[in-house]
């Protein structure tokens, strides 16, 4: 493959699109390649629908100067974005961790927009795909870019690496999230911290909370690492990057000390203990960096989550705590005991299946049903085949799927109530309070 030939064309044409039906006039049309369809197929249409290039790995379709013959369209997208992110020296910033990437990488975006031109993941293109449409939606003048890195497998942090090649890098926690993939928990320590071995291999610098089990042990091999934990009395000689944890009631409040090494208070829009953590590092990150205190005040106050993360909302005499974007032992028990800690009359927990747990799921979803017993909600829901068996053992409320708890909770009329969803993105359980 002419990579430099490639990159000139996309020079020309800076828009990449991967989807034949949302193909726009002058696009770069990638072939991609999935376990039900073959890029290839749909390159020709993409041509009619107005696409410049259409990069393709079938020699039999790539008659004509507006295909561009590769051997792999896949292996193609990621050197190119390599290549295109070698053109910015600029601070790289990579993100993973079990739970808490999406907040963190989000939280952070806005405390380094609030001072640097900056670039940052959209959405949850955090993959072998996302990740290197990310670098190459980058544009002149950022200074700064946050890229987020997804896994379920061994290998797959390393992967991204080598594409997006953080100059620093965090995990935001190691939990019980896709073991059916890493193999355990031992797995999941091993692939998350793929990203510090990178590091330490190339000389960055890696973000360290010691608040976090393993992560302090794991990045033994960097050596540049900003240390950073809660503290009730920070010292700006001991470490100016420590954080005050002042209430999780309603929202997350905190303090942190400024450049006069006085105090600085943030009341976020962000519900839930463990959010206290993605708060943290955008702090630290932003105070590294050298954003003003300020403006990092600002911009964590001014951060509103959506997309079924950590929010807080009115739903007719109820308040939600919506939660459910995706869901693993270690997030759930989060979200359980931050919940039990809201103020509110009245509780009543819905919980969904979680997935990806392998041999590990009835395991799992037993104690979390134990666990969500011992709070004592008003009402405790359980939704999901993998439920189904810890509801008859405890005698709880189940229901198959979202659509039959929607049923019953529009004829239930339950007095006003805090409500917790929280279940695994397949579950859908922000079906249940869907506004028709």
């Amino acid at each position: 493959m002419d990579l430099r030939r490639l990159y000139a064309l996309f020079l020309e044409h800076p828009h990449i699109c991967t989807d034949s039906r949302l193909v726009q006039p002058g696009d770069l049309f990638f072939a991609l390649k999935g376990d039900r369809f073959d890029g290839n197929q749909f390159a020709g249409l993409a041509l009619e629908k107005g696409a410049s290039l259409a990069v393709v790995d079938d020699p039999a379709i790539a008659s004509g100067n507006r295909y561009f013959l590769v051997e792999d369209v896949l292996t193609a997208l990621q050197e190119l974005g390599r290549y295109h992110r070698r053109r910015f020296q600029i601070p790289v910033i990579g993100i993973t961790g079990s739970n808490g990437k999406t907040t963190t990488k989000e939280l952070v975006a806005a405390v380094m927009g609030s001072h640097y031109p900056t670039h940052f993941t959209r959405g949850n293109l955090n993959n072998h795909i996302g990740v290197p449409l990310t670098l190459l939606a980058m544009e002149a003048g950022i200074e700064v870019a946050i890229i987020e890195m997804g896994a379920n497998h061994q290998g797959e942090i390393d992967q991204l690496c080598r594409i997006a090649e953080p100059t620093h890098g965090l995990i935001t926690n190691i939990g019980k999230a896709h073991l059916e993939g890493f193999g355990g928990i031992e797995g999941v320590k091993k692939g998350k911290s793929e990203l510090y071995r990178y590091l330490a291999e190339t000389g960055g610098v890696a973000f360290v909370n010691l608040d976090e089990p393993f992560l302090e042990e794991l990045a033994a091999p960097v050596n540049k690492k900003v240390l950073y934990h809660r503290s009730d009395k920070p010292d700006p000689l001991n470490n100016p990057y420590e954080a005050v944890l002042i209430s999780t009631h309603p929202v997350v409040e905190t303090a942190f000390l400024n450049e006069a090494g006085k105090l600085i208070t943030v009341k976020s829009k962000l519900a839930g203990r463990h959010n206290f953590n993605n708060i943290m590092t955008a702090i630290t990150i932003g105070k590294y960096f050298k954003a003003p205190c300020e403006r990092i005040k600002t911009a964590i106050e001014a951060y509103v989550p959506s997309n079924n993360r950590s929010q807080l909302m009115a739903f007719g005499p109820h308040t939600l705590y919506l939660d459910a974007y995706n869901a693993n032992p270690t997030s759930m028990r989060e979200a359980l005991n931050s919940f039990n800690a809201m103020a509110g009359d009245r509780k009543v927990a819905i919980l969904g299946d979680m997935l990806e747990l392998g041999e590990a799921a009835d395991e799992e979803h037993r104690l979390i049903g134990e666990l969500a017993v011992s709070l004592h909600f008003d009402d405790l829901v359980l939704i999901g085949p993998r439920f189904a068996k810890v509801a008859g053992e405890l005698g709880l409320r189940h229901f198959e799927d979202a659509e039959q708890c929607r049923q019953w909770f529009a004829g239930a009329d339950l007095p006003p109530s805090l409500i917790l969803l929280k279940g695994s993105r397949g579950i859908g359980l922000e079906k249940i309070f869907r506004r028709d």
